[in-house]
């Protein structure tokens, strides 16, 4: 059956689902858009708390202690899209946007045009609730600096395409760091608050309780308005599920997928330094010569905007020297981002050694999370 043009699009909400068939359910309804066999459609769903995932290109050893999801019971998987590990459960709002791909080129420039399109629903949403999101930096929608949402596309061979978010209505901090690996040594209470400064969520934005239902059904509204359709609420048709059912067991449950490895392992490593404005450490992950994130911390005094704002600048940037160098003589002179009484160079040598420090122990393979490392 091929649904055409039609504005009319298929709404799904379902709660508490399993992490092999929130994700076999996503791809299987993706596979059929390129065939017409199934209509476009929203999904916003949660998961069973708790399930860790990762994204299609990491290794799950290196993304996760794996002895101590299987100690809590947290099940494991890993997502078509890419991006980094999450935790996912009942206060995590999972949305899939499921749409023929059409003309789309996979070009970069074009899929960052694509993370703004489908991340819009999600922006209006949450300016509901008086929450200013935007899009920013390679697939994340942030508040001020912190992230809210990840985001992640897939083209299935077929002709369908997924857009994937994950939506923190909250999110237990020290239950994620005890499960997903870090840059940081240890897991302490200076970790943890570290790691909170760099993300938000929905009910630390509002100071209140709100419902993730309540952020749900904003969710729906902000996405039939953003995509210019009618969202009808519907379920799974039969043949769905037996493709679904057929798709876990043939793929979502195999070891071969659950335990494939990328061709580059990641690694981690810090350093502190003294300097005229107090001790300044980096914390980062490394991906051969690529910095994926960097955490600045130390006793010095500094408003936090520039220190997020110099984390931002430099993940997903090249760890030559020069070359961060000169990207932060152009961010203090754009933007005024640099920390009061600690010079460039002095930024430069902690990574420097940060980044020695992970290429001694690149078998460590240390994790890119979602949202421990954006």
């Amino acid at each position: 059956m091929n649904h055409g043009q039609s504005r009319d699009w298929r709404y799904l909400a379902d709660d508490g689902v399993t992490a092999s068939f929130g994700l076999a359910a996503d791809e299987a309804v993706t596979r059929r858009q390129g065939t017409g066999d199934s209509p476009p459609t929203v999904r916003l769903y949660t998961y069973r708390s708790h399930c860790a995932l990762v994204g299609r290109f990491q290794r799950a050893a290196s993304e996760l202690r794996l002895d101590d999801c299987r100690a809590r019971g947290i099940a494991v998987n890993r997502r078509p899209t890419g991006g980094g590990a999450i935790l996912m459960g009942a206060d995590q709002l999972g949305v899939a946007v499921m749409t023929p791909r059409g003309e789309i080129e996979r070009s970069w420039d074009r899929i960052r045009e694509l993370f703004q399109r489908f991340g819009a629903g999600l922006c209006e949403a949450l300016g509901k609730l008086g929450i200013p999101a935007e899009y920013r930096r390679k697939n994340d929608l942030e508040v001020q600096g912190r992230k809210i949402a990840g985001l992640g596309i897939y083209f299935d061979p077929s002709g369908g395409l997924l857009f994937h978010a994950s939506l923190l209505v909250d999110l237990d901090i020290p239950l994620m760091l005890a499960v997903l690996r870090t840059p940081f040594e240890k897991i302490s209470d200076k970790e943890i608050a570290t790691v909170a400064e760099r993300i938000t969520t929905v009910r630390r934005e509002c100071g209140r309780e709100v419902a993730l239902g309540d952020v749900r059904e904003l969710v729906r509204r902000g996405y039939a308005r953003t995509l210019g359709v009618e969202l009808v609420p519907g379920g799974f048709g039969d043949d769905e599920l037996a493709e679904i059912a057929a798709l876990e067991r043939e793929k979502y449950a195999t070891p071969e997928w659950l335990e494939r490895d990328p061709a580059v392992a990641d690694a981690s490593g810090s350093a502190t330094v003294k300097t005229p404005g107090g001790l300044l450490s980096a914390h980062l992950t490394l991906a051969g010569d690529v910095l994926k994130a960097v955490y600045l911390t130390g006793d010095f005094f500094c408003d936090e905007r520039i220190v997020l704002g110099l984390e931002r600048v430099l993940r997903w940037h090249p760890a030559e020297s020069a070359r961060i160098v000169a990207t932060l003589h152009t961010v203090r002179a754009s933007e005024g981002l640099a920390l009061p009484g600690i010079d460039t160079a002095d930024v430069v040598r902690v990574i420097e050694r940060a980044v020695d420090a992970a290429r001694r122990q690149e078998q460590a393979a240390v994790a890119k999370g979602c949202f421990v490392n954006p």
